[in-house]
């Protein structure tokens, strides 16, 4: 069997961030299941402006619409800034809205940060306005993060590693529920 395509979104932009450490890690834990490809233009994105979000939209969100609607499913993983969703993720965000990739795509949400709580619930109410195939087993809130994935893209912590384990075989499951539909 195939591996599943998995687009995968980092909140950070920060070139080494803790975030894009996890989805490298991720990536690994997963390779027999997932081809994952880790989206690196979130910074290149323009500011949403609905005067733009027409049938020409610019070439940056053009592409990145087009790389959700490529995948199997959609990967999150973000930090919590200012006990809410990084600016720059939720620009991404609204450039979907009107076109809709979002709607009925399997996706997984880790939100990585010190506490985590606000901005993932926040994110978690945004993904599902916008008709995302989202579970409580694809979402996972890992508090001190820094404390657990290392630069090397190593999970160090069992526990977190065993839940993020779990969300793999969840996402999995849930990617191939919809491609069988």
């Amino acid at each position: 069997m195939s591996r599943k395509k998995v687009f995968a979104i980092s909140g950070s932009t920060r070139a080494s961030s803790t975030n894009l450490n996890l989805l490298k890690a991720i990536a690994r834990l997963a390779e027999d299941k997932f081809s994952i490809s880790v989206f690196d233009g979130l910074a290149d994105l323009p500011h949403f402006n609905p005067d733009h979000d027409n049938d020409n939209p610019p070439k940056e969100v053009l592409a990145f619409r087009n790389q959700l609607r490529e995948c199997d499913g959609i990967l999150i993983c973000t930090p919590e800034y200012a006990m809410g969703v990084p600016g720059t993720l939720k620009n991404a965000i609204d450039w979907t809205v009107s076109s809709m990739e979002f709607a009925h795509k399997p996706t997984a949400l880790i939100t990585a940060s010190t506490s985590g709580q606000k901005g993932h619930l926040s994110l978690v109410e945004t993904l599902k306005v916008i008709e995302a195939d989202i579970t409580d087993e694809t979402q996972l809130v890992i508090s001190f993060a820094r404390t657990k994935i290392n630069h090397d893209c190593q999970v160090t912590d069992e526990k977190t590693l065993g839940e993020i384990n779990l969300l793999i075989d969840a996402f999995d499951k849930l990617i191939s529920n919809v491609k069988s539909k």
